[in-house]
This record gives structure tokens, C-alpha cells and sequence, in this order.
């Protein structure tokens, strides 16, 4: 399905467009920030909180790290009030899924997980795989999703484009 040269170039693309989005929403004050925009998880500061739990919690079955602080998707807006928290514990995070990515084994994307789902209340097994994709596929949607909202409140993010990853590095 996929290859371990895909998640390193996800998990730089992942730290380019988080380094965007957040950058972009230090130009908002915490009020714009927090404001409730209509989105799933209501404010710009409440959608990046939960990208990154969400990020936490697969990685924490993928690579054994710690789970999030909160441990419901709910909370997970609320987990960490602080922005220069949150902004710290992004950038931290990046790095660790970086270089989690940087050790990623093609064999070991054949694998199968097996965990217990708290949002679907039972045991569920997938392909590692599909699930590794499942959590950059996450990233993009709620980054899009802070993007928009960031753009209509005057912020100015960087294009999403994957193909402009490769202008970047050139």
C-alpha cells in the first residue's frame, strides 16, 4: 500500500504545513484564535489541539510513546489551554514523528494492529499500513479545516500543495 519513503515525505510535509498553520495563526490574538467558527472541533486553537492528539494517540500505538493528556476525542480540544504550550508541544511532537518516520521498516508497514477503540468502543485490528495513512490523512483534513478558518479570519498560511514540498527542498 505504501512505503516507508511515503511517511518520511508525509512527516516532512506534516512539519512544513503545521509550521504554516501555526505561524499563521500567531498573527490572530488568543480571542480569534479560540473563536467558535463552525468547524468540528469549533475554534482554530481547538482543531490544532486535536490534531495533535490525534497524532499523539497513533503514535503512541505505533511507536510505544505516550498517550495524549485527555483521553477522549472531546476532550481533546481542551487538552492544552496554553498557545505557546500548544505551539511547543507541536513542534516537539513533530520532531519525535520525524524521526519515528526516518526508522519506519517497509516490513513492518505489512503488520496488522490490534487496539482498543474508545470512539468505537470495541477491539479493532487494521493493516498498519492503512492505519499509518489514516493519520496523515487526519492531519490534512483538520489542517485544511484550520487553514480555512485562519484564511477567513485575514490569517495568511502558506499553500497546501504536496507537489510544492518538492520546490521547497530545491
Amino acid at each position: 500500500m505504501i512505503t516507508a519513503e511515503y511517511i518520511r515525505t508525509m512527516a516532512e510535509y506534516s512539519v512544513w504545513q503545521n509550521n504554516s498553520v501555526f505561524g499563521a495563526a500567531d498573527s490572530l490574538d488568543d480571542d480569534e484564535r479560540r473563536q467558535d467558527r463552525g468547524a468540528f472541533f469549533g475554534s482554530i486553537h481547538g482543531t490544532l489541539n486535536h490534531l495533535l492528539w490525534g497524532d499523539q494517540i497513533w503514535m503512541s500505538r505505533f511507536a510505544g510513546t505516550p498517550e495524549p493528556k485527555s483521553p477522549t476525542i472531546p476532550g481533546s480540544v481542551d487538552q492544552i489551554a496554553d498557545w505557546g504550550e500548544l505551539k511547543r508541544e507541536r513542534r516537539a511532537f513533530d520532531g519525535l514523528i520525524v524521526n519515528w518516520a526516518g526508522e519506519v521498516e517497509q516490513n513492518w508497514l505489512h503488520g496488522t494492529l490490534t487496539w482498543f477503540s474508545v470512539a468505537a468502543n470495541r477491539e479493532i485490528s487494521a493493516p498498519l499500513g492503512l492505519l499509518v495513512t489514516h493519520m496523515f490523512n487526519h492531519q490534512t483534513h483538520h489542517r485544511g479545516q484550520a487553514n480555512a478558518m485562519l484564511t477567513a479570519a485575514g490569517a495568511k498560511p502558506d499553500d497546501t500543495d504536496l507537489m510544492l514540498l518538492a520546490l521547497r527542498n530545491k
